[in-house]
């Protein structure tokens, strides 16, 4: 067994145990990273806004995907 596969196997609960997380509070994450993003974009006053909210969205559609233990298939887009 290779070097990756040993990686892969032993993150494997914890991958399961991460995606189980976010199926549960994935509306506390999501509200967690929208109160992040408008004091950041406070603290900057707005000069970053773009950024910030291009990385938020990131993390949300990370969130989404990691809720989603079909087999990491990409959910259809609403």
């Amino acid at each position: 067994m290779g070097f990756m596969d040993n990686v892969k196997a032993k993150l494997s609960p914890a991958k399961d145990k991460v995606s189980d997380l976010a199926q549960q509070h994935g509306g506390k994450i999501d509200q967690g990273l929208d109160k992040a993003a408008r004091t950041v974009d406070e603290k900057t006053k707005g000069k970053y806004s773009d950024k910030i909210v291009s990385g938020t969205q990131k993390a949300k559609d990370a969130v989404e995907r990691l809720s989603h233990k079909d087999g990491g298939t990409t959910p259809p887009a609403s």
